[in-house]
């Protein structure tokens, strides 16, 4: 197998190269309209900062989206109108952005986003929901894992990987991991599939339209914890998440169910 083209998504997805400037025009213009904090610090480094989007009363809870990008690119400045379906519903949201492979690896990408969580989870109470997509798939999943052990963790009541890349051993054999730097022993420690059965209800969702290799990971999350899968007819992998910013999707619903 090819493994680069394997995990390459631009390649298959028609008008691929325009979505980043759809993304940031659609988030800019929702930033805009909404109330919300941005540039909160969680840390020390000018990248870990998260923007909080506030409903106009007293919110239900907190949900914190984790962006994608294998690792190595974006911000949480392209993802800001995802959070509309939540906040329709009345749910604050949370949207951190994080440090970068090759600066960090990805553990310790993992350690920022607790600590974004953390921050968020104090400014706003009540239950939380985890959702992030593709990398930030790996990411949220990871933080059901015992070993984060923080106390906003009793507060999660659902995890929503979106496309997660849930086994990261595949990417050690990508031109990626010129800059993941991946091992096996991160491996074993940061990808999903190694980790034990979350104590909290998760659901994976995949397009239907994905590369093989994601629908397989989807289903190896799945199969691992023996959790809900949905897969979601007519979307691809950049479209996949689309659904955040419609309160009436069947993904904002599955999310806040």
């Amino acid at each position: 197998m090819d493994f680069d083209d394997a995990y390459a998504n631009a390649a298959y997805i028609k008008g691929a190269d325009a979505y980043p400037g759809k993304w940031t025009q659609a988030a800019a213009a929702f930033r805009g309209a909404t109330l919300c904090e941005l540039d909160l610090p969680y840390g020390e480094s000018a990248r870990q900062r998260f923007d909080l989007f506030h409903p106009p009363r007293l919110a239900k809870g907190l949900v914190v989206f984790v962006h994608g990008g294998y690792w190595v690119r974006f911000d949480k400045s392209f993802w800001s109108h995802l959070a509309a379906g939540p906040l329709t519903h009345g749910w604050a949201v949370a949207m951190p952005s994080y440090d970068l492979c090759p600066a960090v690896r990805i553990t310790e990408i993992g350690n920022q986003i607790a600590s974004a969580i953390q921050c968020a989870a104090d400014r706003v109470p009540g239950p939380i929901r985890l959702v992030g997509h593709s990398a930030g798939g790996q990411l949220v999943a990871r933080m059901t894992a015992p070993r984060i052990d923080a106390a906003w963790q009793q507060r999660v009541e659902k995890v929503v990987a979106i496309s997660p890349v849930a086994d990261l051993e595949p990417l050690m054999q990508t031109s990626m991991n010129a800059d993941l730097k991946l091992d096996l022993a991160e491996v074993r420690s940061e990808s999903p599939v190694h980790l034990p059965n979350p104590d909290v209800p998760v659901t994976v969702w995949v397009g239907a339209d994905e590369r093989p290799v994601f629908l397989q990971q989807a289903q190896a999350l799945t199969d691992t914890w023996n959790c809900h899968q949905v897969i979601d007819a007519g979307h691809h992998h950049f479209s996949v998440i689309d659904g955040l910013a419609d309160p009436d999707a069947q993904l904002t619903r599955q999310l806040l169910a």
